[in-house]
């Protein structure tokens, strides 16, 4: 089994982050299309994770935005590998290549638990985004 990590421009990757995203957010949340990709994605930087030839999960940061981490998404068939850890700790990465002291998003309220396990600490109230509860979390970097 063979695992690469790769943090690049949404440009270069595009349809790999595009497929993961589609099944994941699209297919299996029934997220509106319209809500799964933005302009931040040419910004953004972005971590995909390939295994046995296969991307199978991906995630971004937005540097510009303090550190927003977003659009994490692990194929269904890949969760039990420790993927979504993985892109966590690249993002986490580059935000302290970066110099920033924290990373923050928007957390589905059912990922808060793999969150926490993390080190990622919840801040404020439930909010509907896309038509989902969220939680907005954030954890210290060094």
């Amino acid at each position: 089994m063979t695992t690469t990590i790769i943090i690049g421009d949404y440009s270069d990757h595009q349809e790999e982050i595009s497929c993961i995203r589609h099944s994941v957010f699209v297919e299996e949340q029934k997220i509106p299309k319209e809500a799964v990709w933005d302009e931040r994605d040419l910004i953004c930087r972005h971590v995909l994770i390939g295994h046995n030839a296969k991307a199978v999960a991906t995630g971004r940061i937005d540097l510009e935005k303090e550190g927003k981490v977003g659009r994490v998404a692990v194929l269904a068939s890949a969760r039990k590998y420790g993927f979504g850890q993985q892109i966590m700790a690249a993002l986490e990465q580059q935000a302290r290549e970066s110099k920033l002291s924290r990373v923050w998003f928007n957390a589905q309220i059912s990922a808060i638990g793999f969150y926490e396990r993390l080190g990622y600490q919840v801040v404020g109230n439930d909010f509907l985004e896309a038509g989902i509860v969220h939680r907005m979390m954030q954890k210290k970097i060094n």
